[in-house]
């Protein structure tokens, strides 16, 4: 029997909008003043239990683990396993000072010794939620290109998706999809009451059969601060069911804003819980657009998510894709189909999972190309939804501004955001690290070096509209030269690789080397005087001139000249390498090694560059030492930092 529960008037939904508004400076206020307490260094032993699952870092696995003494940034030893939830018994050093790490503050950082598994189980809910987890990443190995994407699709799980392709859909407006909020929720539930049978007919029957089902999903993706909106805004609709009441959309939202602050007032300060509320908002607006037609009612909504998200994004990232609404209606059918066939394949027929893996994949295709598209800030931020509330309320009009728009889009496509030297170098501003990309004009590029982070690579080139590299060159094996180059596979055109990285390695230069490997791009380690023309550039090769104990002092040292001015691309080779070398004398260096005490002040000084160029960024080391600033200046070298002015442009021609 069917039952017609009332529905609240919509006139109730507008103190409970003030209430959440309310609840929201609140948490803003309570965030700012509550900051966690320091704990004084010294050996810690007791139980605690994983806040986050652990996280592979740059310096190793840290997971946010909830102790007797507080919440602790614990660094842990490899393969230490756990998951959230989880209880464990831990020893070990606790130093540093307070912080925060995924909205969630911290006392001190704690350098985990031994860690082993607690008697105490987890609850229920955690231990049903870690099994459909496991689950779901089983029937999905290995993680990786669509298999990776589609295990963020259903429980938004992003491990194994490539840091090229997070970025990729951030810059192309998709990585929402990954962020698992109401539509998964709802697949979940429509699933669980499919596997309840009989136990799940009748409205009320199913209401407390979802309310027992939510925590486990929500275990199951890790409480991100978008599922837990979802599912409280799910938990409250059902919960009304079992009352007798119908809550207005609007309702449900400002309830579950409500809710999850007071119970936890730092969500305020996560991006993604930030961006959950305002995008659905969002779609709730443009839900009730004025439009007619179908294709015209999924612009509006696809429309009104993206405007309410923007103001989020532009203070968070400084920018936002201008053309995400449709890139978001290109995709969101084939997000939806492929959520749904994985997650059928997964809990019942395993040859489906290759068909939705198959459409990831097609997602995966999508937000690649799409995130080459322009991105503006706040200007074109405002002009864009002003052009988007005239095409949905002046139809007569969108011939014109249609054709408006693809002219700036293709004029916006086209030109880079910054200008490049027509013949030189550009010391790129990687942070800690080096890429140095060079132009010898007529669109003719070579990178040396690719810095720490492959998403600051790839945004740099983007700036300077880069899609194609004559040449790759590795100076050595240390991280924060090549790791950012591992975002270039299947990004970039690349011609030819140098690298002269024997006999040593590390992850890093293991990974990107098997990597050039499956996109068959030929690599060679040039002898010293192998030379290559680049345009007007000529590159020649200068070192290492024999083997080295130490990687730095195995760099590959690169003389670049140009029609007016040539520069030493010097790695960063040390004492030894240096002393081989002999003085290479040149109009402008790249110090090497960031700057650091590790050179020859007799070197440095016998370059006679009259430009000095040093690649740095926040660091712990003492880079760059101040007196290889003064040798450098007193040797009549201008002295730049890149961490001081950005990108350094060095013209050659």
């Amino acid at each position: 029997m069917i039952v017609d529960h009332p529905a609240l008037p919509p006139a109730v939904s507008r103190p409970w909008l003030i209430v959440a508004v309310a609840a929201w400076c609140l948490a803003v206020a309570i965030t700012a003043l509550n900051r966690p307490a320091p704990i004084p260094p010294g050996p810690f032993e007791g139980q605690g239990v994983f806040l986050t699952d652990p996280v592979n870092g740059r310096f190793g696995e840290w997971a946010l683990i909830k102790t007797e003494a507080g919440v602790l940034l614990a660094d842990l030893p490899d393969s230490s396993g756990g998951f959230r939830g989880a209880a464990v018994w831990l020893s070990g050093e606790i130093e540093g000072e307070p912080g925060t790490r995924q909205s969630i503050g911290f006392r001190a950082r704690l350098d985990v010794t031994e860690i082993t598994e607690s008697a105490s189980r987890p609850p229920p809910h955690i231990r049903f939620g870690q099994a459909l987890r496991d689950r779901v990443i089983d029937r999905l190995q290995p993680l990786r290109e669509g298999r990776a994407l589609l295990a963020g699709f259903l429980i938004g799980d992003t491990s194994g998706v490539a840091r090229s392709d997070i970025e990729a859909m951030r810059r192309s407006g998709l990585s929402h999809f990954v962020a698992v909020s109401g539509s998964n929720v709802a697949l979940f539930l429509g699933l669980l009451f499919v596997a309840a049978g009989p136990a799940a007919l009748g409205p009320k029957r199913r209401a407390i059969i979802g309310l027992l089902g939510l925590p486990v999903y929500a275990a199951a993706t890790r409480f991100e601060p978008s599922v837990m909106r979802a599912s409280v805004m799910a938990a409250l609709a059902l919960g009304g069911r079992l009352i007798g009441v119908v809550f207005e959309a609007w309702q449900l939202l400002s309830l579950a804003v409500v809710i999850l602050l007071v119970a936890s007032p730092n969500l305020v300060s996560s991006v993604g819980f930030q961006l959950s509320v305002a995008a659905t908002a969002g779609v709730l607006v443009g839900a009730r657009w004025p439009v007619e037609g179908k294709l015209q009612r999924a612009l509006a909504v696809t429309a009104g998510a993206q405007v309410a998200v923007a103001p989020i994004i532009l203070i968070h990232f400084e920018s936002v894709p201008l053309l995400s609404p449709l890139a978001n209606l290109l995709a969101a059918p084939v997000v939806a189909a492929a959520t749904v066939v994985g997650a059928v394949g997964v809990a019942l027929f395993n040859p489906l999972t290759s068909v939705a893996v198959w459409m990831a994949n097609l997602v995966l295709w999508l937000s690649r190309g799409v995130s080459v598209w322009p991105q503006v800030g706040a200007a074109g931020v405002g002009l864009t939804i002003a052009m988007v509330m005239v095409v949905l309320w002046r139809p007569r009009w969108r011939p014109m501004l249609l054709m408006a728009s693809a002219v700036a889009v293709l004029v916006l496509t086209l030109m880079p955001d910054r200008r490049l030297p027509d013949v030189g170098a550009i010391v790129l501003d990687v942070g800690q690290g080096d890429a140095i990309l060079l132009h010898g004009g007529s669109g003719h590029f070579a990178l040396i070096d690719g810095g720490p982070d492959p998403l600051i690579l790839m945004d740099r080139l983007r700036s300077y509209g880069v899609d194609s590299l004559d040449l790759v060159a590795i100076s050595h094996v240390h991280a924060d030269h090549i790791t950012g180059l591992t975002g270039l596979l299947g990004q970039v055109s690349i011609g030819q690789v140098w690298a002269s990285l024997a006999p040593h390695e590390t992850g890093s230069s293991v990974d990107f080397m098997m990597g050039l490997g499956e996109w068959a791009i030929p690599v060679e380690a040039p002898p010293p005087g192998r030379t290559m023309q680049l345009g007007s550039l000529r590159i020649t090769v200068e070192a290492p001139l024999r083997r080295y104990s130490s990687p730095n002092d195995q760099s590959l040292v690169l003389s670049v000249e140009g029609p007016a001015s040539s520069m030493l691309l010097a790695g960063d080779i040390e004492t030894f390498a240096q002393a081989d070398l002999g003085h290479l004398r040149t109009d402008v260096l790249k110090v090497p090694h960031q700057g650091g005490a590790t050179s020859d002040p007799e070197w440095l000084a016998g370059v006679e560059a009259r430009l000095a160029v040093i690649s740095v960024g926040p660091n712990s080391f003492g880079h760059p030492a101040e007196w290889v600033i003064d040798v450098l200046e007193d040797s009549g070298a201008e002295v730049v930092r890149t961490d001081e002015t950005g990108d350094v442009v060095v013209p050659l021609g």
